[in-house]
């Protein structure tokens, strides 16, 4: 009994194009799995469905027997298949063989086309792009690259190929701006840290730290970005770190909305204390709120501090059965006023955030809007391989924006203390 009570407007079947996996998997011989294509497609179309073939294993097929991978192409076209895709299964496969792959099946068939690539050889998106330009009207990607094994063709890589170099309209008018926002929810969703480094949709893809580019992105920024980062909804940034030049803070000061062009020695003494600061430890390319702060302090524009610390103690409590709890103590003025708080938590850093808090929560309004959203720590192997310095990294949010900080010290507590106070005093900035 044949039923089709799918509503789906669209069915994409899968269909083994390889003699091997024909008569090994499948255990018939090729006339057979090419009646079961036909007769498959033509049911389905009779339906009023628009089919999709998926030729598994094509390309392997294509080398190892072309006859039979096309006679399977051949039995879903005949039979109704608005696409064949071509399917690169095992993800073997090279940009310059697949494209003439695809350009020979194109002219052999004069059927309509799709590419379907798996990203083994790391070339899934080269070899995606590559099938388009021999011919292939239809992609198979996925947000992101997310797949089996090596992933597949990234649908945001594929989309920003195909719309800035190749100037293909597949997206309605202001889509290709979404890609950066929908590329970050999606990995949101899959509970999966973006790419920091994912080609055009990435927070680095239009990040420059050498002072040589700075200097050229301070004359024209299309220097030495290949596209404008806004067509693809992502920006420009420049990271400051051990090699920054003069031209590097200054673009990164006028982000800030820090002018530090007409301020020379202001720019000289910030230079100097960067670099100074990173040899130490510090790392600015990732901390553009620490970044902001000492920019400003070096132009007298960082204001009134929301607290002044007087002093701030941790102790552990060990209280048997593996039970330790921290306990931390703060002294800070705030408001005109001298104000101690006391709070435990299942760390030195929790218990010291959760004091502070405390203390501040009736002077600071908005302090419940900021969440500390991450925490990282990095050790850095001193000299002699024993006297560690502690790096800290702090991401906060308040909702709306997400801001990270740098605290860099012998001592963990320490270095955590000076990220969570500059991520606080960064909020109260914004909040004048």
């Amino acid at each position: 009994l044949h039923r089709a009570d799918s509503r789906a407007a669209a069915v994409t079947l899968v269909a083994k194009a390889d003699a091997r996996h024909i008569e090994r998997a499948l255990r018939v011989d090729v006339d057979e799995a090419c009646a079961m294509v036909r007769d498959t497609v033509s049911f389905l179309v009779s339906h009023g469905r628009r089919v999709f073939v998926d030729a598994e294993h094509f390309f392997d097929g294509y080398a190892h027997d072309p006859d039979t991978a096309l006679r399977v192409l051949d039995a879903a076209g005949e039979a109704g298949a608005d696409v064949v895709v071509l399917c690169d299964t095992n993800g073997g496969q090279l940009p310059l063989g697949l494209a003439d792959t695809v350009g020979e099946v194109a002219r052999r068939t004069g059927l309509r086309l799709g590419i379907h690539c798996q990203d083994d050889t790391a070339c899934a998106v080269a070899n995606t792009v590559a099938a388009v330009q021999a011919g292939a009207t239809h992609v198979q990607c996925t947000a992101n690259g997310y797949g089996e094994r090596a992933g597949n063709a990234d649908l945001f890589a594929v989309t920003g190929n195909l719309v800035a170099k190749l100037g293909m309209e597949v997206l309605p008018p202001g889509g290709a701006a979404e890609l950066t926002r929908i590329s970050h929810a999606l990995a949101e969703l899959a509970n999966i840290t973006p790419d920091t480094h994912q080609a055009y949709v990435g927070s680095s893809a239009f990040a420059h730290k050498a002072g040589l580019h700075a200097s050229a992105i301070k004359v024209d920024p299309l220097l030495y970005n290949h596209i404008d980062p806004a067509l693809v909804g992502n920006d420009m940034r420049v990271l400051v770190t051990e090699m920054a030049g003069r031209a590097s803070l200054e673009l990164k000061g006028r982000e800030f909305g820090v002018e530090l062009a007409e301020r020379p020695e202001a720019l000289s003494n910030a230079l100097t204390k960067v670099k100074a600061l990173e040899a130490q430890g510090w790392s600015f390319e990732a901390a553009d709120a620490s970044l902001e702060l000492l920019l400003r302090a070096e132009t007298d524009d960082v204001g009134e501090p929301p607290f002044t610390l007087e002093s701030y103690r941790v102790v552990l409590d060990h209280r048997g059965e593996g039970e330790v709890v921290s306990e931390a103590t703060v002294k800070v003025h705030v408001g005109g006023e001298r104000v101690i708080a006391t709070a435990e938590g299942n760390g030195p850093v929790h218990a010291l955030d959760a004091a502070l808090r405390q203390a501040l929560r009736r002077h600071l309004s908005w302090l419940d809007e900021v969440e500390l959203s991450d925490y990282k720590v990095r050790i850095l192997a001193g000299r002699s391989g024993t006297d560690a310095t502690t790096r800290v990294l702090v991401e906060s949010s308040d909702g709306e924006r997400e801001w990270t900080t740098v605290g860099v010290h012998p001592n963990i507590v320490e270095a955590s203390w000076l990220a969570l106070c500059d991520a606080l005093v960064h909020k109260a900035r914004r909040v004048e």
